[in-house]
């Protein structure tokens, strides 16, 4: 199991405007091509401009697929291009961890990627 935690910093004020320009424009390609994240999450206290996407993969080459099938979308480069034009997004940190033995999570079922064997069930 790999999981992309990613931080997103926005300039004060906008936030509101980010994820609206994200869930018309980008969530809708993420999706399609990388499935489900295991959540999206804003936060009540500390950097209140900034949220969080945590994305669960099967190990490092299942996310590099999926990104590479992202990648090869314009309708993703089209997103891209919008959130540039309107810049946000002043920081984006994006860390690759994997789950310790420590505590164990019931990780949610990892959709097929498009095209696969498993995604014609």
């Amino acid at each position: 199991m790999l999981i992309d935690h990613r931080t997103y910093r926005v300039r004060p004020f906008t936030l509101h405007k980010q994820l609206a320009l994200f869930g018309e424009h980008g969530y809708p390609v993420l999706r399609r091509h990388i499935g489900e994240p295991l959540g999206i999450f804003l936060p009540t206290d500390g950097d209140i401009n900034s949220y969080i996407h945590i994305w669960v993969f099967e190990d490092h080459a299942d996310r590099a697929r999926r990104r590479a099938l992202l990648d090869k979308d314009p309708a993703w480069h089209a997103f891209l291009e919008r959130a540039a034009q309107a810049a946000y997004i002043t920081h984006q940190e994006s860390r690759l961890m994997v789950p310790s033995d420590l505590v164990a999570v019931p990780w949610p079922k990892i959709a097929p990627l498009p095209g696969h064997p498993a995604s014609e069930n």
